[in-house]
């Protein structure tokens, strides 16, 4: 099904190619302004982001029509980005950061890149969960990680937890992407965190020994995998199940229709949750305008927006998700301090490395 996009699409109208070390990243800017009363004259904000999503391109657009807020956006990788800010400190032109992973946020925390955010605003938007406990970042989504299974072979009864995917009943059945995936790392520090180092490495060993094919492509690639008869489960994010519903290619919805969604873990710590977010810098120029963006992002319809085109879910509790989230239910999310999750980063590698996960 397709759902309604709730803003007008819109040409980005500039684009300038800055140089990043090691890296090639784009900036492109809002050029229409807003007219009339709401019109801020000569006012910006700057953004470096690692999130290459056309839905967050149209929400900046929608924010300038709004307001009259000028939004330049530097596109890049995340731990590039985080280096550049900190290489750049005092003379920075980036007002806010924003990635995927609560790893990479919880790193770029460390860093000292960001300044904590105060508005009330903000607060009523987001739930404390998905915030910092000092409010140096903000979520603006969140996707879980589920057990994607072949409706043809795989009865949902036979799932339960993501600990009994190293049962011997699915070797050679068990499809998930290469332990480079930042989701991957996550997932796995989730475990070191709620479990130990022990118990972690013998789950990443145990999924090892039941990869169906040696770990190859993104979620998607997992999900046709299924499809194909290469795998009959895996390991992989909600919101790549909505993209592959929604898409334009017919193969490729034929292939969301063939999955089903479980969520792992509902009768002990709940389904493993990453989440995207926003970090005011530290050195901001245009600190009230990046405020008032964090505040249109995350309110409901800019976040109605991101669910019902990106179908991320919302993490404002009044936004309204749409049908295909809704069609999955509610579920037990896992309860952990996203910065647990860059704290036993390195360590999550080294497991994976151990183990043979590649």
């Amino acid at each position: 099904m397709k759902f309604p996009k709730l803003f007008k699409p819109f040409l980005v109208s500039a684009a300038l190619a800055i140089g990043l070390a090691g890296c090639s990243a784009q900036k492109t800017t809002t050029e229409e302004e807003a007219s009339g009363p709401q019109k801020a004259e000569n006012q910006e904000v700057n953004i470096y982001t690692a999130r290459h999503y056309d839905a967050d391109d149209e929400i900046y657009k929608k924010f300038t029509e709004e307001t009259g807020i000028k939004v330049n956006v530097v596109k890049g990788e995340a731990e590039e980005l985080i280096e550049r800010l900190k290489r750049e400190g005092e003379s920075t032109e980036a007002d806010l950061f924003i990635t995927v992973d609560g790893g990479v946020l919880a790193n770029a925390k460390q860093n000292g890149i960001f300044q904590p955010v105060s508005s009330e605003i903000i607060n009523e938007n987001v739930p404390e969960n998905l915030r910092d406990a000092e409010n140096n970042w903000i979520g603006m989504g969140t996707r879980a990680r589920i057990i994607a299974y072949s409706k043809e072979r795989v009865s949902p009864e036979e799932l339960s937890t993501y600990e009994d995917l190293t049962n011997e009943k699915w070797k050679g059945r068990l499809l998930v992407r290469s332990s480079t995936s930042l989701y991957n790392q996550s997932l796995l520090a989730s475990f070191i965190e709620l479990n130990g180092e022990e118990q972690a490495e013998q789950w990443a060993q145990g999924i090892v020994n039941n990869f169906a094919r040696q770990p190859d492509g993104g979620d998607r690639d997992q999900a046709k995998a299924i499809a194909a008869g290469t795998g009959d489960i895996a390991i992989m994010n909600t919101y790549y199940v909505g993209l592959l519903a929604n898409s334009e290619d017919p193969e490729e919805v034929k292939v969301a229709d063939s999955i089903g969604v479980f969520f792992p873990n509902q009768e002990t710590n709940g389904t493993h949750v990453n989440i995207s977010g926003i970090g005011l810098t530290k050195h901001s120029k245009n600190k009230e305008n990046a405020t008032k963006l964090i505040e249109y992002i995350t309110g409901v319809e800019a976040q109605e927006f991101l669910a019902a085109n990106n179908f991320e879910f919302p993490v404002n509790p009044q936004a309204q998700k749409p049908e295909l989230l809704e069609s999955w239910g509610e579920f037990k999310m896992q309860e952990l301090n996203f910065d647990t999750l860059g704290e036993h980063n390195k360590k999550a590698i080294e497991i994976f490395n151990k183990t043979g996960w590649k």
